[in-house]
């Protein structure tokens, strides 16, 4: 019995006893023979108080568990109706406990992607793991999950496909850099440090208590991430021209191999390794369709020739790769130059999703060994060509 149990028991014994005493005895008479109040022993009403500061954790921790908003224990409730809107918190226990032999992972180029696109055209169930401005890390951080020997969803099945967008910008940052602080007790093994998410007042009430009062319907997860709230007065030539403020313009040309340096070791850290590690998964890398306004920043900072050959350098360091293909979107002129597609320089329409999905399925805009050279001509001269000041 431990020590604090012993002070309860003895306190209890000495508080209920009715029995004579001393003359000036507290629990007793005092000495001119009056009666006196009982009194609660200090040890007796910590305990209580710990009691009463403890249950409410308890259930805290115990509706968590249940519930599981994170999916960091267990596969969703199939009646419960989980809101899925946190990408660092809920795409670690996703690639845990989800269901799916494949997956789409990137920036915010890949949250307009459909599942069912990837059902219907590729007979893949696909699982959307998309991160907000991602960098090589994020997509490394993710990525050891999916392949975790120890993930149950591992044990189930391989990872049939990986489709992963390439964000040229991000491949110079730094190799150990995430673009978000990510919530490290979600993604490692540490048990004790789950107490992060067991009794965060956050996860219970925004993903418990708010959506079992039915403020909102259970998320749709075929377009988990998506940008739903996209109407047309956000979009086209007007309203992206209306919010874009172009680079200034530059003298001074960028060296060409700039970038080399940085791409490449984020390359050999955070993604190569998966590729070699796994050659049961067929990785499909693509280059989004970003408009064309995207590249008249790198015109007015003059590093153009810069940022053509860090897309050739990573496409064909992919390609090196033979279970790797590669997709190159951005020069496709009738996307690229129809800002009708876009809400800015870069996100653009569910509709632009989709049309890349049927062309990971009809083999339209891959790009083969050693054929990176080409596309990239006929980029550099769709860019040349742009009447940016029109």
């Amino acid at each position: 019995m431990s020590g604090t149990a012993e002070m309860m028991k003895k306190d209890n014994r000495t508080t209920s006893y009715e029995g004579p005493h001393k003359a000036g005895d507290s629990q007793g008479t005092d000495a001119a023979g009056r009666r006196k109040g009982r009194t609660f022993a200090p040890g007796r009403m910590l305990a209580l108080l710990a009691a009463a500061a403890g249950i409410p954790l308890l259930v805290c921790a115990a509706l968590v568990v249940w519930i599981d908003p994170f999916f960091h224990y267990h596969r969703p409730l199939s009646w419960f109706p989980y809101q899925v809107d946190h990408q660092l918190s809920q795409n670690p226990g996703m690639a845990r406990h989800m269901d799916y032999d494949s997956i789409i992972t990137g920036s915010s180029m890949t949250v307009n992607f459909d599942t069912d696109d990837f059902r219907d055209l590729l007979g893949l169930n696909a699982l959307k793991l998309s991160y907000d401005g991602a960098t090589p890390k994020d997509i490394s951080n993710i990525l050891s999950i999916v392949y975790d020997e120890d993930n149950p969803e591992r044990q189930r099945s391989d990872v049939r496909q990986a489709f992963i967008a390439i964000d040229i910008l991000s491949y110079t940052a730094d190799p150990d850099e995430t673009k978000y602080p990510i919530p490290e007790y979600l993604y490692n093994r540490n048990p004790f440090d789950d107490v992060n998410y067991l009794f965060n007042k956050d996860v219970l009430l925004d993903y418990i208590v708010a959506p079992a009062a039915g403020h909102k319907d259970r998320t749709d997860l075929s377009f988990v991430y998506g940008m739903t709230w996209l109407t047309p007065d956000l979009l086209g030539e007007d309203y992206v021209k209306a919010h874009y403020s172009p680079a200034p313009k530059s003298a001074e040309r960028v060296p060409d191999d700039l970038f080399l340096e940085g791409t490449d070791r984020n390359l050999k850290t955070n993604i190569l390794p998966y590729i070699k590690a796994h050659p049961e998964t067929e990785f499909t890398f693509f280059f989004p369709p970003v408009s064309i306004l995207f590249w008249n920043d790198f015109v007015n900072e003059n590093s153009l020739d810069a940022r053509l050959l860090q897309c050739e350098d990573i496409g064909e360091t992919l390609l090196s790769c033979p279970n790797v293909r590669v997709f190159f979107f951005m020069d496709e002129k009738d996307v690229v130059e129809d800002l009708d597609y876009y809400t800015d320089t870069v996100h653009f329409t569910p509709e632009i999703s989709t049309r890349m999905v049927q062309c990971f399925r009809s083999g339209q805009d891959e790009v083969s060994a050693g054929g990176m050279k080409r596309v990239l001509q006929h980029m550099r001269e769709l860019v040349m060509n742009y009447l940016f000041d029109s």
